[in-house]
C-alpha cells in the first residue's frame, strides 16, 4: 500500500505566458515562452530544477547505503529540451553529474542506483531519451 508523503500543488494561469503559484505561496513564478524576452521561467527549466535536485537527494541515500558521504560539492547539471518532429513536441535530459572526489567506480555506482530509484528517473524512463553522465 502506497503511503503520500507529500503533494505539491499549484495553480497556473496563462500557459507558458503565464504565473504559477503554489498553494502555499512558496513558490510564486511568472511564465514565460523557451527564447523569449519576457520576464519568467518556463516548464522545461522548472523541471530541470525539479529533477536535479529530486536526483541529489536519491545519490545521498544511495552513498549512504553505500557507506559513503557525498561530496559537499556534489551537484548535477540538468538540461532539458524541448523538440519538435512531424510527431509533435517531446523533451529530452541530459543530467550531467559531479561528485568529486569520489572513486569513478563509486561515483558510477551511486549515479546508478540513483537513477533507479529518483521518482524524475522512473517518470521519465522510456517516455523520453534521457542521457547521465558522471563529470
Amino acid at each position: 500500500m502506497s503511503k503520500v508523503l507529500y503533494t505539491g500543488k499549484t495553480h497556473t494561469t496563462g500557459g507558458r505566458e503565464g504565473a504559477a503559484r503554489s498553494s502555499d505561496g512558496r513558490l510564486d513564478v511568472q511564465l514565460s515562452s523557451p527564447g523569449s524576452s519576457a520576464p519568467g521561467t518556463n516548464p522545461e527549466q522548472l523541471f530541470a530544477a525539479g529533477w536535479s535536485a529530486c536526483f541529489i537527494g536519491a545519490m545521498g541515500l544511495a552513498a549512504g547505503q553505500l557507506k559513503v558521504k557525498l561530496p559537499a560539492d556534489t551537484a548535477v547539471d540538468a538540461e532539458v529540451d524541448l523538440l519538435n518532429d512531424d510527431s509533435g513536441y517531446f523533451l529530452a535530459a541530459r543530467l550531467n553529474v559531479s561528485l568529486p572526489g569520489l572513486p569513478s567506480d563509486t561515483a558510477q555506482a551511486i549515479v546508478d542506483a540513483a537513477h533507479n530509484t529518483c521518482p524524475y528517473s522512473k517518470l521519465s524512463r522510456g517516455n523520453i531519451d534521457v542521457q547521465i553522465q558522471l563529470i
